[in-house]
């Protein structure tokens, strides 16, 4: 077992960080510009441990795409190698085998896919043999499930012989997430036919042309530094984050409105965006649809500044790499907080139940963003987390560039 003492940091600081890459879309770009050809130039690839994971498998020619962990390459990957006609037996960890996949495998078997589950229906692993003939071309498609099963069949869609036309049923989650793949989709000169109010996104058979594509830098990550701001003791401290774009295609950039509330300013800069303290509101409610990701850290910041919230639009926590909601609310206890269901599936409570005593120890479940949400605490006390290598998913610097502010040691 590892783990990692992250010591009480109360002072003055003020520190320029440079972000990791959005692993968003840098993830989408391998995919376009895979469709392109590899034809263009990607500048600023993530080195997020998903991407590097996408970019190994769209070089390697083994028969087995083991993706580990990362569900947004498990499912671009199945829907790439489908229209690409390889024939290739996709896999990855246990907690990635449990996580469902079968809307976006049926959503390809009735464009014409070939593709078989090894195991359990619906879920990894699973063989591709690629498309024979496109068999249809519209589909419909459940809306509040992934964003990333309709972003992976609008990236193919111009591949496809007839076109596509994606009918979204039901509420839409995620919608930031969509808008991103298309306007990265526009970037490499292919047009998509947005119909929001019909819930219908056509593309036509279309090539992907050669560009030179420069990624921003990752707005959830900004969301821990955010959070650093917000718990800070000393009222002066400044964080200038480096790489982030005011009109950003990044849904998580909404940490900006959110973070208002609780209590840090946003400042654009010619680099980026400068971090200062204000007054907090008293509660927050937010429905999290279009930025689920940043969930665990609002809880955190809520608990620690004893905030009352109100939580909506989390639904999708429970199939992420562990159940968030349930990992929330083990590791919450631990700092006093509590995050309690009130409405079924739907309406969570975060409140504060208790003292903060102890030292905690922060489990992260194998989820990145369990640690890097809890390890701000130490804006308040020592807090101690477990497994801190599973940020190599998403911001493998982390742990570094968090050392400019606190100290931290190592524990076995």
């Amino acid at each position: 077992m590892h783990r990692i003492l992250v010591k009480k940091q109360s002072g003055l600081f003020k520190e320029r960080i440079s972000l990791a890459s959005s692993k968003s879309e840098s993830n989408r770009a391998l995919i376009i510009n895979a469709l392109a050809g590899f034809s263009g130039s990607l500048e600023n690839l993530s080195s997020a441990r998903d991407t590097q994971t996408m970019i190994r498998l769209l070089k390697s020619e083994d028969k087995i795409a083991d993706v580990l962990d990362a569900g947004t390459t498990m499912r671009f990957l199945t829907a790439y190698f489908a229209v690409t006609n390889q024939n290739k037996t996709m896999t990855g960890t246990a907690r990635m085998c449990e996580r469902p996949i079968g809307i976006l495998v049926d959503a390809l078997k009735t464009l014409g896919a070939e593709i078989e589950y090894q195991d359990k229906d619906g879920y990894p692993p699973l063989n591709i043999k690629g498309f024979k003939n496109q068999l249809v071309n519209e589909i419909f498609i459940k809306g509040d499930v992934s964003s990333q099963y309709i972003s992976a069949l609008l990236m193919i869609a111009p591949m496809l012989e007839n076109g596509l036309v994606i009918n979204l049923t039901g509420e839409i989650g995620s919608i930031p997430y969509i808008k991103m793949t298309i306007r990265q989709m526009e970037a490499f000169g292919v047009n998509v036919d947005e119909d929001w109010e019909n819930k219908r996104l056509s593309v036509k058979n279309q090539k992907y042309k050669a560009v030179n594509y420069q990624i921003e830098s990752d707005w959830s990550g900004a969301s821990y530094w955010y959070s650093i701001v917000a718990m800070a003791e000393n009222p002066k401290v400044e964080i200038e984050l480096l790489g982030l774009k005011e009109n950003s295609l990044q849904g998580d950039s909404v940490i900006v409105d959110i973070m208002d509330q609780l209590g840090v300013e946003s400042t654009f800069t010619k680099e980026g965006v400068l971090l200062k303290k204000i007054p907090a509101k008293e509660n927050l409610e937010w429905d999290f649809t279009n930025c689920p990701d940043l969930a665990q850290t609002v809880a955190v910041v809520l608990v620690a500044k004893n905030i009352p919230g109100v939580f909506t639009g989390v639904e999708s926590l429970k199939i992420k790499e562990t159940d968030r909601i349930k990992a929330l609310q083990n590791e919450l206890a631990k700092i006093g907080g509590s995050l309690v269901e009130v409405e079924a599936n739907t309406r969570y409570e975060v409140n504060v139940t208790g003292e903060w005593t102890s030292t905690p120890t922060i489990d992260t479940y194998d989820d990145h963003r369990m640690a890097m949400a809890f390890a701000p605490l130490a804006m308040l006390k020592d807090v101690i987390i477990e497994e801190p290598g599973v940020v190599a998913k998403s911001y493998p610097s982390y742990w570094e560039d968090l050392a400019k502010i606190v100290v931290l040691e190592e524990m076995n």
